[in-house]
């Protein structure tokens, strides 16, 4: 299976992130993943929201070795990120989100 190195996605999708997130690299290596909440962004004007996906897509870039997948659902205020794993990796990558966007939070990590 070939895998993107980076792949972000800011858009509804019909299918289940189940269904769209990798469990495993290219080579069968399981992924990490955690989510980040950012709280009440749906509810701010459509400028705001463009500025602070495209903030957080720049954070992502930087990780682009590391990040294998990433997708924002704005219904839920919700961004998913799949990396490699990387021991204090995803607190790395959490931390350069919210220096770009200080309201997100990080919610969960596997």
């Amino acid at each position: 299976m070939n895998l993107p190195r980076l792949s972000i996605e800011f858009s509804d999708a019909s299918e289940p992130l189940r269904k769209r997130a990798p469990s495993h690299d290219e080579n069968g290596r399981p992924l990490s993943d955690f989510m980040m909440l950012i709280p009440g962004l749906r509810d701010r004007p459509r400028h705001i929201i463009d500025t602070t996906l495209q903030d957080m897509h720049v954070a992502l870039t930087h990780y682009k070795d590391v990040v294998v997948f990433a997708e924002f659902n704005l219904k839920l205020n919700l961004l998913w990120v799949s990396i490699r794993p990387i021991h204090g990796i995803r607190f790395e990558i959490a931390g350069a989100i919210q220096q770009k966007v200080p309201d997100a939070k990080l919610v969960s990590h596997i």
